[in-house]
C-alpha cells in the first residue's frame, strides 16, 4: 500500500516537473524568437527579459535557487536595463528595415551558424540522460551540502582573488561616476552665464534694480470742453487763371 502511494506521488510529481519544464521551454523559445524577429530594439530587449525569466524557472525546477535569483537580478534586471539605456542613448529605438543587410552575405552566414548550433545540441542530447525530477539533480537549497553552500565555499577560497578584484573594479566605477557628476555640477556653478539664455528685456546682474518706488502721476481731472466746434465755410476756389507777375512780362 505504501509503495503504491509513493509510486503514485512520484508519478504526479514527475508529471508536474515535465509540465513546468515544457512551459518554461516554450517561454524561452518564444522569447528568443521574439528577440530575433522584432524590428524595434526595445521590443527585442523586452523579449529577452521573457527568455531570461523562463531560464530562471528552469533553474528553480532543478532546485538551483541561487542561479535562478542571479538570473533574475543580474541578467533580467541589470543587464537588460543596461541594454535599454544604451538603446535610448544612441537613439536606435526606431524600427529597422530587415530587408537591408549591413553586412554582405549576412543571412546565409547566420543560417549556417544556426544549423551548426542545432547540430551540436542534437549530438549532445543523444548521449545525455535528461532528468526533469528535481530530487535527482540537487538537494534542497538550505540543506547541508547544497549548491549555495558549495558555491560560497569555492568563491571565497579558490576564487577569492577574482572576487576581490571584481569588488575593487565595481568600487572604482562607482567612485568615478560620483567624481564625474560632481565635476559637472562644479563647472555649471562656476559659469552660470554660459548656461543662461540672455533675454534683452531682463535686467543684467551688472545693473541692479532700483529700490525706489515708481512715481505714479495722477491723471488730469479737468472736465472736457463742451463748446461746439465752429463750422466756418471754406473759401471758394477762383475760376480765373492766376495772372503772371508784372515783372516777368
Amino acid at each position: 500500500m505504501i509503495t503504491a502511494t509513493a509510486t503514485a506521488i512520484l508519478a504526479i510529481a514527475t508529471k508536474v516537473d515535465i509540465a513546468v519544464f515544457v512551459a518554461s521551454a516554450v517561454i524561452v523559445l518564444a522569447g528568443a524568437i521574439g528577440v530575433v524577429v522584432s524590428r524595434n530594439p526595445v521590443h527585442a530587449a523586452l523579449f529577452l527579459v521573457l527568455t531570461l525569466f523562463g531560464v530562471a524557472v528552469l533553474f528553480v525546477a532543478q532546485e538551483a535557487h541561487f542561479l535562478a535569483a542571479v538570473q533574475v537580478i543580474v541578467y533580467a534586471g541589470a543587464i537588460v536595463v543596461l541594454f535599454l539605456f544604451v538603446i535610448m542613448l544612441l537613439g536606435v529605438d526606431r524600427q529597422e528595415n530587415l530587408m537591408v543587410e549591413p553586412l554582405r552575405a549576412q543571412r546565409p552566414l547566420a543560417f549556417l551558424l544556426g544549423v551548426i548550433a542545432l547540430g551540436e545540441i542534437f549530438l549532445l542530447a543523444q548521449g545525455t540522460h535528461w532528468a526533469t525530477g528535481a530530487s535527482q539533480v540537487a538537494g534542497p537549497a538550505g540543506g547541508p551540502g547544497s549548491n549555495v553552500e558549495k558555491l560560497a565555499r569555492i568563491l571565497f577560497t579558490r576564487y577569492l582573488l577574482a572576487f576581490e578584484a571584481t569588488s575593487v573594479l565595481l568600487v572604482i566605477a562607482v567612485v568615478g561616476a560620483v567624481v564625474l557628476a560632481r565635476r559637472s555640477e562644479t563647472t555649471a556653478a562656476e559659469s552660470p552665464a554660459a548656461a543662461r539664455v540672455e533675454n534683452p528685456l531682463s535686467p543684467t546682474s551688472e545693473e541692479p534694480l532700483s529700490d525706489e518706488p515708481l512715481s505714479a502721476e495722477p491723471l488730469s481731472t479737468e472736465p472736457l470742453s463742451t463748446e461746439p466746434l465752429s463750422a466756418e465755410p471754406l473759401p471758394a476756389a477762383s475760376d480765373e487763371p492766376n495772372s503772371a507777375p508784372t515783372g516777368a512780362r
